[in-house]
Order: structure tokens, then C-alpha cells, then sequence
């Protein structure tokens, strides 16, 4: 099996692959489109066709897609000591034997919403969140998840923040819940849902998913959001605003 990094001349065999399952495939679409700068993807190939996929952002991001024998080839080329991985949940030995014990490791549901599946629920209405915000996010999303969210920077947010649609319900004077997503044409991806740990069981979770879908669908048919399995409050709310599983992966952080 021989690997190649994906050039001009690979791209309509690569569109074709990932195309098959677009969200299984979100974040090659997405990094490969908007932040080509700095996303390198690696594709394991048999008799020119595609086997496997290795996407690899601001060289600490991985994700891993294809058949064992693929990744494991994927694997093996992989240098980097410090990262966040994503692999097909069927390759978790394969990832175990790289990496050995990571900080983190998680099953990792990817959930799909399309337009007309919605059950739009805000009890609480979410304000549009600016660059002021930046600080009092970060330090909500840490204390929400230390070993996720622990190394967020605030310089960072202010960055996001300008970029993506972030919503956020106050409470005492303070932002105790935020939620964002990228809006994107084929499929947006809802990437942080954090609420403060005293303010939970509120609905608020609730309200900022409803709200950020309601959003989502003026200009993409497909909504998708990420959580870990055992999370059965986040599994409830957002099954309750129309979320279904799609696929589930293995999810490591070093």
C-alpha cells in the first residue's frame, strides 16, 4: 500500500471518497477548503484506489479514516508526540499501540440533524457573544472541561470568536452557558457546547443547541455536533432537539 499526500492531481479521486459520507469526512471537507495552509492529508491507496485518509491541522490535529490495514500505514508515518487524534472506533488496538496510554481517550458520537428533523426548544433566549466575551469564555470552558478545554487561550478565543457564531446565556451578571458553530453550506458543525456546573439541569444546554440549529438551517440542510458517549445529560438534550447518532470513533488527546 503506498501513501500519498494529496496534490492537484488526486483531488477528483478524493472528492469522489469523501463525498460517499460527507460527515463521517466533515473536517477533511472543511480544512481542506477553508484552512488549506495548514492541513496536510495523507491518503493510503491500493491499485490507485483510496483506502484510507490521514488529515493532520496545525500539526497537532489528526484524524484518520479507512479500513485497519490503511491506518495502521497512516500510523506508522505519523511523528507527532503531542496530538489530538479522531480514528475509526474499529481501529482502536492500532491507536493503542502508537500511543500507548493517552491523557485522554473517549468514544466520540458523531450526531446528524437535518433540515425538518428539528425540535427547536428555547426556553432561555442566547445573546450573540463579541470579542469582549473572550476571557469569560475561556475560563467557563476550563472549569466546564479541564482535560478538553484546560489549554484554551484567550488569545485564541478573541480569534474564534471573529470567525464563528458563538451564542451565550447570562445569569448574575456573568456568561454561564455558550455554544458555537462554523456555518458552512453543505453542513455545520456545532463545536462547543459548555455550561458552568451550578447553572446546569436549566435547560440552558437546550436553549443555546436550539438556537444555534435554528441558525444553522437558514443556510445548510444538515446540522452536526460531537459528544462523548457517556455524557447522558449532552445525549438527552441534544436528542431532544432532533439529533441522531451517525457514527461513533475513538477520540484521544496525548
Amino acid at each position: 500500500m503506498k501513501v500519498v499526500a494529496l496534490y492537484d492531481g488526486l483531488e477528483r479521486a478524493f472528492w469522489n471518497y469523501v463525498k460517499a459520507d460527507e460527515l463521517d469526512y466533515y473536517f477533511f471537507i472543511l480544512d481542506w477548503k477553508l484552512r488549506r495552509d495548514q492541513t496536510k492529508i495523507l491518503m493510503a491507496m491500493e491499485d490507485d484506489q483510496i483506502e484510507g485518509l490521514m488529515l493532520i491541522y496545525k500539526d497537532y490535529v489528526v484524524q484518520l479514516r479507512g479500513k485497519q490495514a490503511a491506518v495502521k500505514t497512516l500510523l506508522d508515518l505519523l511523528t507527532i508526540e503531542k496530538v489530538e487524534l479522531q480514528a475509526p472506533i474499529d481501529c482502536e488496538s492500532l491507536v493503542l499501540q502508537k500511543f500507548g496510554s493517552p491523557r485522554v481517550k473517549e468514544k466520540m458520537m458523531l450526531m446528524r440533524l437535518r433540515r425538518g428533523e428539528e425540535n427547536v426548544q428555547v426556553t432561555t433566549t442566547p445573546v450573540r457573544l463579541s470579542i469582549d466575551a473572550a476571557e469569560e469564555i475561556v475560563e467557563l470552558m476550563r472549569r466546564a472541561d479541564p482535560s478538553w478545554w484546560g489549554e484554551t487561550s484567550v488569545e485564541n478565543m478573541r480569534k474564534a470568536l471573529a470567525e464563528i457564531y458563538w451564542l451565550g446565556i447570562k445569569e448574575d451578571e456573568r456568561i454561564v452557558s455558550v455554544g458555537n458553530t462554523r456555518l458552512i453550506d453543505f453542513a455545520s458543525n456545532i463545536g462547543v457546547v459548555a455550561t458552568e456546573e451550578k447553572y446546569r439541569n436549566k435547560g440552558y444546554a437546550t436553549s443555546i443547541v436550539s438556537a444555534l440549529v435554528s441558525e444553522i438551517l437558514k443556510t445548510s440542510p444538515t446540522a452536526i455536533i460531537h459528544v462523548i458517549t457517556d455524557n447522558t445529560p449532552a445525549l438527552h438534550a441534544y436528542s431532544k432537539v432532533g439529533f441522531g447518532p451517525h457514527k461513533t470513533y475513538l477520540s484521544i488527546k496525548t
